[in-house]
């Protein structure tokens, strides 16, 4: 097949499968190290939270410390069937049906057990009471879309476990989801802002991917939220992608006009980088940003001659690849926006290692407005196939543990004030 007409049919065929994937999540609720020297360091780690809970010293041991220069988006997936998956769907109570994908039918299990290794470095052992620790007295938001909220639920998950029943507790506030480990006065938080920016599909179950209508220059009624917060992560990319141009309002007229995708997720970003600005005390409050998430819809693209999709898939790719589900002007406008801002924001390129895992999104074994897949609708891959969203325990998790190294990494650089 040649160039553009693999270019025509992905054009044809993003939307649809965008739509179809997206809809899925309605019913559930590259830069340098951060720059910040050591008292912005102690002010962030060893102020005295909330409910006046003073922060204790954790102790960091070598294996605790990257390397200096380690690039830990650099690396392989590596077979380690003997420490991963770092939790069961069985041991966290809180995933919803749409992650589960093994209690949902899939008869393999080997998605669970890669880890990934970076080249010449390794990444600290996640350690759940270490994250408790640092986060002792502080809130943690993470801001986005489904693949956000897949990111919250596997960061509950890795920290639970050692957290007493009774003294841990899940609220569903919509647009919101706030874990709270209570022992510590801290919290694990996901706030439902698919565009970051205000939209006409805010509501946390009730919106549209079809009928799109963004608000590039507005977020004041989302930042409201976010103030208070002492660690965001946020997240925003696949539902700019449903059509190549999209319907929004821009200045003081409010006329509602189309736009090229890139251009208005340029405007959107430039809103939130100025809200970050006006917002944000670098002094006392730590901001990250992560890569788009890919998806793998069409098999043709790592196995030519195919035309399948994510569905069966038990192995990672091997080898060079980038999907065409990535956008890399998309990736350029998030690297410029962030270089211009006064105030350091950490970007966590996590496309390329989760490029390679064709193998770990939900496909057939999750549900749909609710419902788990019919045994009909699992026998019809090519249109019921998830390829969009993925399985827990699985990559998210890797997610979250780059997450943890990065906040590890600005904690072990002092002594705790006396």
């Amino acid at each position: 097949m040649t160039l553009p007409a693999i270019n025509r049919r992905i054009q044809s065929l993003f939307p649809v499968a965008l739509a179809s994937f997206l809809i899925l999540g309605t019913a559930q609720l590259v830069l340098d190290a951060m720059k910040i020297n050591h008292s912005q360091i102690q002010q962030l780690f060893y102020s005295v939270g909330r409910g006046e809970h003073r922060r204790q010293p954790v102790v960091l041991s070598k294996e605790d410390r990257m390397e200096e220069g380690c690039n830990v988006f650099d690396g392989k997936w590596v077979w380690d069937n003997s420490s991963y998956p770092l939790y069961t769907e069985k041991s966290c109570p809180y995933l919803v049906k749409q992650v589960t994908c093994q209690r949902n039918g899939r008869p393999d299990s080997f998605y669970k057990n890669w880890r990934w290794q970076p080249n010449g470095c390794k990444l600290p052992r996640f350690n759940p009471k270490k994250l408790l620790e640092i986060l002792r007295g502080k809130r943690l938001l993470l801001v986005g879309d489904s693949i956000q909220r897949g990111q919250f639920e596997s960061l509950v998950c890795l920290v639970q476990s050692v957290i007493p029943d009774g003294k841990k507790s899940l609220e569903r506030i919509p647009p919101m989801k706030i874990f709270k480990a209570k022992e510590y006065d801290a919290s694990i938080e996901y706030y439902w802002a698919p565009f970051i920016i205000e939209s006409i599909s805010d509501h946390a179950t009730n919106h549209t991917v079809q009928k799109r209508l963004v608000k590039l220059d507005s977020i004041a009624k989302h930042g409201k939220e976010w103030k208070k917060a002492d660690i965001l992560v946020f997240e925003s990319y696949v539902w700019w992608m449903y059509k190549p141009t999209i319907n929004a309002t821009y200045g003081s007229n409010g006329n509602v006009k189309e736009y090229n995708v890139t251009t208005a997720y340029r405007l959107a970003l430039e809103t939130w980088a100025n809200w970050i600005e006006s917002n944000i005390n670098p002094q006392t409050q730590k901001v990250l940003f992560m890569s788009m998430s890919p998806t793998h819809l069409w098999s043709w693209e790592w196995k030519p001659g195919s035309d399948e999709n994510c569905f069966n898939e038990t192995k990672p790719i091997q080898g060079p690849y980038w999907g065409t589900g990535s956008n890399l002007e998309i990736m350029k406008i998030v690297g410029d926006v962030l270089r211009d801002l006064k105030i350091d924001v950490k970007f966590l390129n996590i496309t390329q290692l989760s490029e390679f895992r064709k193998d770990a999104h939900t496909s057939v074994f999750t549900e749909r407005k609710g419902k788990l897949l019919t045994k009909e609708q699992r026998s019809d891959p090519k249109t019921y196939a998830d390829c969009i969203h993925w399985c827990l325990p699985g990559v998210p998790d890797t997610w979250n543990e780059i997450l943890y190294a990065y906040l590890l990494q600005d904690y072990r650089n002092f002594v705790p004030p006396q």
